[in-house]
Order: C-alpha cells, then sequence, then structure tokens
C-alpha cells in the first residue's frame, strides 16, 4: 500500500482522496506502482489547480458574464465533487466559493451601473426631447433644422430604455421633428407662391422699364424710373435665378435711358460745378448767423440768402446733400431760437407757472406751520408724516421755480 498527505493506494489498486468529509474513492488504477497511480491523480488536481487559476484572471481582468462565470464554476464544482483527482479539493472548493462571490459582487456593480447608465439616458433622452419640442416653435429654419438632424444622432448614440419609456420619449421626439418639418414645409409653400406673385409683377415692370428706355422726356421718365424701383422693391423678391435674370434687365433698360441723358446733360456739368461753389459760398454766410444773437436780423439775413440760393440753380447731384445740409442745419438754429423765444415770452405759459409756484409756495408755508404746530403741542408721529409730505412739495416746489427762470423771473 502507497500513500501521501492527500490520498493513499490500497492492495487492491483502490486511490482515494482524504477530504474534510473523510476518504473519497478516486479510481482504481491496475497498469503501475501506488506511487504512478498517485502520480497520475496528483496530476489530475493540478489540472484543476490551473483551471481555477485562469477562470479568477479572467473573472477580474476581464468583461466575462456573470453567467458564463457560473456556469464555468460550476462545471469546475462538479469535478472536483466527482473525486477524480488528489490534492487538497476543500481548498479548490474554498477557491470556488471565493469566486461566487466575486462574480455575485461583479454582478450587483454591473447592474448598479446598468442602472446608472440608464437612468443618465432616460435624462439625456429627455433633454432631447425637450429641447425638441423648443427647435419644433422655431422660425430659424437652418439652424434650427440642423440642430434637429445633429440631436438625431445624438439619440442613436444613447442606450435603449425599457420598451415603454424608449416608446414614448420617441414619439414625442418624433412629432416635435414632424412639426417642425411640417411648418418648415408650409413656410417655403408660402414663400414659392410669394416669390411667383413677386416674378409676375417684376416682369411687367420690367416690361414698362424697357418700353421707357429710349424716352427723351427727361424729367417724367426719370421720375417714372423711380416710381418702379419703389414698386420693384416693394414687389418682394423672385426666385434667385428669375430674380438676376429681372434685375438685369430692369437695370439694363435703366442705364440706356440715363446714359443717353448723361450725355445730354454733360454740357451743364461745368456750370453746375460753378452753381455748387456759389452755393458753398453762401453756406458760409449762412453759417456766420450762429450763433444767433438777433434773431429778427439774422432771419432777414437767412431768407435774403435762401432766395439767392433758390436763383443759382442746380449743383451736381453726388454734391447736393452735404451743401444743402449746411443750410438745413443753420435753419433749425434759427428756428430753435424762435422756438426758445416764444416759450419765453408765452404769456398763458408764464402765468401758469407761476399760478403754480404761487400754489405750491403757499402749500409749503402751510406745512411748514402745521409742523411746528405738532412739534409744539408734542405730537412728534403728526410732525414727521407732516414733513415727509413737505418734502415731497418742497421738491415740486424747487422744480416750478426752476421752471419759471426759463421765463426770465
Amino acid at each position: 500500500m502507497s500513500s501521501d498527505p492527500w490520498g493513499r493506494v490500497d492492495e487492491t489498486g483502490t486511490v482515494y482522496v482524504r477530504t474534510a468529509e473523510g476518504e473519497q474513492v478516486v479510481g482504481s488504477w491496475q497498469a503501475g506502482s501506488p506511487e504512478e497511480a498517485l502520480a497520475y491523480f496528483e496530476r489530475k488536481y493540478e489540472g484543476l489547480v490551473v483551471e481555477i487559476d485562469l477562470l479568477e484572471r479572467r473573472v477580474k481582468t476581464t468583461d466575462l458574464s456573470a453567467k458564463d462565470a457560473a456556469a464555468a464554476i460550476e462545471h469546475l464544482r462538479g469535478q472536483i465533487d466527482e473525486h477524480h483527482a488528489v490534492g487538497d479539493l476543500d481548498a479548490l472548493r474554498k477557491r470556488l466559493d471565493g469566486l461566487v462571490a466575486t462574480v455575485d459582487s461583479r454582478r450587483e456593480e454591473r447592474k448598479a451601473q446598468r442602472a446608472k447608465q440608464t437612468d443618465e439616458a432616460r435624462h439625456a433622452k429627455e433633454a432631447l426631447v425637450t429641447e425638441a419640442e423648443q427647435l419644433a416653435q422655431s422660425d430659424q429654419w437652418r439652424s434650427a433644422g440642423e440642430r434637429l438632424r445633429a440631436l438625431v444622432d445624438t439619440w442613436k448614440g444613447l442606450p435603449r430604455l425599457d420598451r415603454k419609456s424608449d416608446d414614448e420619449l420617441w414619439h414625442r421626439f418624433s412629432h416635435a421633428r414632424s412639426a417642425f418639418s411640417k411648418r418648415r414645409k408650409a413656410h417655403f409653400a408660402a414663400l414659392d407662391a410669394q416669390r411667383e406673385e413677386a416674378r409676375k409683377a417684376k416682369e411687367k415692370l420690367v416690361a414698362e422699364a424697357e418700353s421707357l428706355s429710349g424716352s427723351t422726356d427727361w424729367g417724367a421718365t426719370a421720375a417714372r424710373y423711380r416710381e418702379l424701383m419703389t414698386e420693384w422693391k416693394a414687389a418682394g423678391r423672385a426666385q434667385r435665378e428669375a430674380e438676376d435674370d429681372l434685375w438685369n434687365r430692369f437695370r439694363g433698360a435703366q442705364d440706356v435711358f440715363f446714359a443717353a441723358r448723361g450725355e445730354v446733360f454733360a454740357e451743364r456739368d461745368a456750370e453746375q460745378t460753378e452753381n455748387l461753389k456759389l452755393k458753398e459760398d453762401l453756406a458760409v454766410e449762412a453759417e456766420r448767423l450762429v450763433p444767433v444773437t438777433d434773431l429778427k436780423a439774422a432771419r432777414a439775413a437767412f431768407r435774403a440768402l435762401n432766395e439767392r440760393w433758390e436763383a443759382i440753380g442746380h449743383v451736381p447731384r453726388d454734391a447736393r446733400p452735404k451743401v444743402e445740409a449746411r443750410m438745413h442745419a443753420v435753419e433749425r438754429a434759427l428756428q430753435e431760437s424762435e422756438e426758445n423765444e416764444w416759450r419765453r415770452t408765452n404769456p398763458e405759459a408764464r402765468a401758469r407757472a407761476e399760478g403754480l409756484t404761487g400754489q405750491l409756495q403757499a402749500a409749503v408755508d402751510k406745512l411748514r406751520t402745521q409742523i411746528d404746530a405738532a412739534r409744539a403741542a408734542g405730537n412728534n408721529a403728526k410732525a414727521d408724516k407732516l414733513a415727509k409730505e413737505l418734502e415731497g412739495r418742497q421738491a415740486l416746489l424747487d422744480q416750478a421755480l426752476k421752471g419759471l427762470q426759463e421765463f426770465g423771473g
């Protein structure tokens, strides 16, 4: 008979393993010596040790699922329970028990992690739905449309929730996109209709502009072209290609007319340049009237200058606004002086201001008398209340007095 700390072989060749529950039969060995039998079943034990080592590493370092890990543990536990190896089988069982605890812990961690991810996904999808519903009311068609497409991509990258929650949120999300798409489609349909109306209106304007391009009635035709331009702007925009083509025809017709008129008016340029110099000299004379010291004399002088101005005639168009603005500035300064003088000398306004000032002064004097009486009677509460009222009336009186000063008294 042969034995070692964990097993033995009896005289019949039966191999035993020692466990906490006592000796268990491992198997029968007839092919060689007892030592060879023990060595063979010890190698079986070492094989189980290696498998458990590998399983422990897989559980700790890979994403092995809890289900697969549990199946592997049960498979190894079955091999141990069959007692086909010689070694410390109880130690192996304890290691498997430890693995079960580890797997259970990992399962709970993953469950908690999945719950957290699901909660985060729910909040993320709810935020997407809220933003989509806000965008559904937007009139920023391009930016809102681009943002909605980006939200769809974001949605696709999020984990699914339970079917009911996911379907409800997706229904709201999809409804918001559909509502926006419907509004945008209606908007552009209306815009297309407007542009078609604009095209028809502008074709009529182009036809008239082309019919006027050969006119030599310079004043009336130029005025009509200005009216046509106003009508053109009011008509709105047609589709881009039609708009560009119609504009080129419209502008081309005007160019033909104004080029012809320009040739006729070229000889007047020298005269208008001289007129500009004369008007600039008059503007200098007018500007010397400001600031106004003698309103009557200044007004008379300005009228005389204005008569000379009107008699001079036209100046170059591009210079007209600047030189006319100078005369208008002087005219405004004279008007302001007249208004200030009228306000200062207006007897009705002065009388109203004096009347208001007198009423306020009387009220202030009365309040002061009442305050003194209240203080003398020891009624400080009443005196304080009257003092607050006095403060407001005094402020109104000060303002009224300031206004009266503008009338010169």
